[in-house]
């Protein structure tokens, strides 16, 4: 099955690209909403899936604990920019759980943000460590939950560790999908990371958002973890990210977060859906235009968030001189 394409990008009156990929909508009771594509291919979630491998640090107890509010929850739900506030509240998480950077095990980077970037350049004459990196805040929180729990935290990425048990099991409840070594892979941040399908995606985000088919512990937590990602989307991003920009424009109304390789999930908790789509190509451009597109889609056209997501959604490009040169613009077929 080919995938339709659903983002073009114009240069003068011409289109000059494509993007192709799949998207689904389902409410919390399963129930397809809207399906574009092949929404059953199982995809590897990368970022997009944070706020569920977050959910043991709520159910655990280890949130309440050490203190952590809206803030350090969505840390914990980040894909962050490595700026001067994601670092010292990173380390603030680490310091409440009697621990440090040095007990990170997802690796050094440096910022994907050029501002940020230069900042960094300034600051380490080699690469960045751990507490940099875009992960750095869920990775916080996995060491929180097992210095909660008095297990070691040491090899915390490795698949038999206790706390990437409890993830697991917790993805596994909220997607749907049984995750094994077939659809196992290893994430940029070196935990594991499971294929699933955008429909389960989607469903497992609807549920978060609802709490419909989850204990009720569960329900609870998933809906602290987005509530705090959208009270707080600077520290889930950055200053200018997408994801920032998308929640800030829905003012607690909604929930989005991106992944590598062109995915993203969403939730509007009002309308009780969950969103989960693929740019096939692994754009990161044609994912965020899907996701608004489809968000404002969903949204009632007399709402004024329908138009402050068509906003974000007109992606105009410019050269270096400041020209317009062409535009990022959906075609869904809806």
């Amino acid at each position: 099955m080919t995938n339709p394409v659903l983002v073009e990008v114009t240069r003068g009156n011409l289109v000059e690209s494509r993007h192709r990929g799949s998207i689904c909508v389902v409410d919390g009771d399963g129930k397809p909403v809207l399906e574009i594509g092949n929404v059953t291919k199982p995809v590897f979630p990368r970022s997009a899936i944070k706020a569920v491998q977050a959910l043991p640090l709520v159910e655990s107890g280890a949130a309440d604990a050490y203190g952590f509010g809206d803030a350090e929850l969505s840390l914990a739900c980040a894909s962050h920019s490595g700026e001067q506030g994601h670092i010292d509240r990173a380390r603030s998480m680490l310091s409440r759980a009697g621990r440090s950077e040095s007990d990170l095990e997802c690796g050094g980077h440096w910022s994907s943000q050029q501002p940020v970037l230069i900042e960094q350049a300034r600051q380490f004459s080699t690469t960045p460590g751990a507490i940099c990196n875009n992960c750095s805040g869920k990775h916080s929180g996995f060491i929180c939950t097992a210095a909660h729990q008095g297990i070691d935290p040491a090899g915390y990425i490795k698949p038999e560790h206790a706390v990437m048990g409890a993830v697991r099991d917790a993805l596994e409840d909220v997607t749907g999908v049984a995750h094994g070594v077939d659809t196992c892979g290893t994430d940029g941040c070196s935990i594991p990371t499971y294929a699933i399908p955008l429909k389960n995606m989607a469903h497992g985000f609807a549920k978060m958002a609802t709490g419909t088919g989850l204990e009720p512990t569960r329900a609870k937590a998933g809906k602290r973890l987005l509530n705090a990602c959208m009270a707080a989307p600077f520290y889930m991003a950055g200053t200018n990210r997408f994801c920032t920009r998308l929640m800030e424009a829905g003012k607690g109304r909604l929930f989005g977060k991106t992944g590598a390789e062109g995915v993203f999930c969403g939730a509007i908790p009002e309308l009780g859906l969950g969103i989960a789509l693929k740019c096939d190509d692994g754009a990161t451009r044609g994912s965020e235009a899907m996701m608004v597109a489809i968000m404002a889609h969903l949204i009632p056209h007399d709402d004024p968030l329908h138009n402050a997501l068509n906003e974000l959604a007109n992606i105009e490009l410019k050269n270096w001189n400041k020209f317009s040169v062409g535009h990022v613009r959906t075609t869904l077929p809806v």
